[in-house]
Order: C-alpha cells, then structure tokens, then sequence
C-alpha cells in the first residue's frame, strides 16, 4: 500500500474522532521536500479554519511519530482544507452538494462537449444525475473526469 493509503487509514478515525472528516491525503515533492497533506472538512460554520488545521495537526503528529509511514524518510506535515471548489467524491459531498449547481467534467464529449454544468439531483453506485436547461441528464460514473461545484464570486 502507498503511504499516503496507510496514512488515511491510520488517521481516518482519530480524526473523525476529533471532529473532521478526512477527505484526502497526499504524499509528494514541493519545493524540494516531500510534504505529506491532510484535506479535513468539518460541518460548522464557515468550514475549516486555520485554528481548526492546527489543531489536527498537533494532535496527528504523535500519531504519525509513532506509527512512522515513511520508514524515517523526512517530510513537512501540511493539514488544509479542501477549498470551495474541491471535487465532490464522496457520499457525504454529494448530500452536502444535492440542488447546488455543479460541473461535470467529462472523459470524452457528450452532445459535442465535454463539459456539462447543471443542479445536481441524484446519485447512486453508478450513475450521477443533473438537470440543465430544464432536462435531466444521467451520467454513467466512469464517463465522469471530474465534478465540482459552481462557485459564484
């Protein structure tokens, strides 16, 4: 397993625990250092802040120490939110998500475009269903690139 799976498995719960939901981890090279990201969400107001990433931080930190995902090798923690416009993936972003307007980015062109916008309706295992412009369109899930919610400055 890659370490950024052993590191959501190993802190999935803890975190939850705590408050936040995990969404995502990654393990890459910025800047010249191999940084480890945490992605948490929570449900209250005004969503995860800066106090709210601290916090995760420090209480994952002994956890990580002591369970050593990287067999040693040096690396920066880096606890954030999603943003606004993170990818909907899970169940619980699709309920967060139901009647919002979305945009759905496609593998290859449907009716000659390979992006669809729309508000979102329904879901289930397979399929993603948005109505626009008045009509309701099912997407098969394995046709869909990427879906993200509109966001209106």
């Amino acid at each position: 397993m890659a370490i950024k799976d052993d590191v959501f498995a190993l802190l999935e719960r803890p975190i939850a625990d705590l408050g936040y939901e995990l969404i995502e981890v990654t393990y890459q090279k910025l800047y010249g250092n191999m940084t480890l990201t945490l992605y948490i969400d929570c449900d209250k107001e005004g969503g995860v802040g800066l106090d709210d990433c601290e916090k995760v931080s420090r209480f994952v930190d002994p956890i990580l120490d002591e369970a050593d995902p990287t067999k040693g090798a040096m690396y920066h923690l880096n606890v954030s939110s999603p943003g606004l416009d993170r990818p909907i993936k899970t169940e619980r972003d699709f309920v967060k998500k139901q009647g919002t307007e979305v945009e759905v980015g496609l593998y290859a062109p449907l009716n000659g475009s390979k992006k669809v916008v729309g508000i979102l309706t329904a879901w289930d295992e397979h399929t993603v269903t948005i109505t626009a412009k008045g009509k309701e369109i099912k997407l098969n899930k394995k046709d869909i690139a990427v879906i993200k919610p509109v966001i209106v400055f």
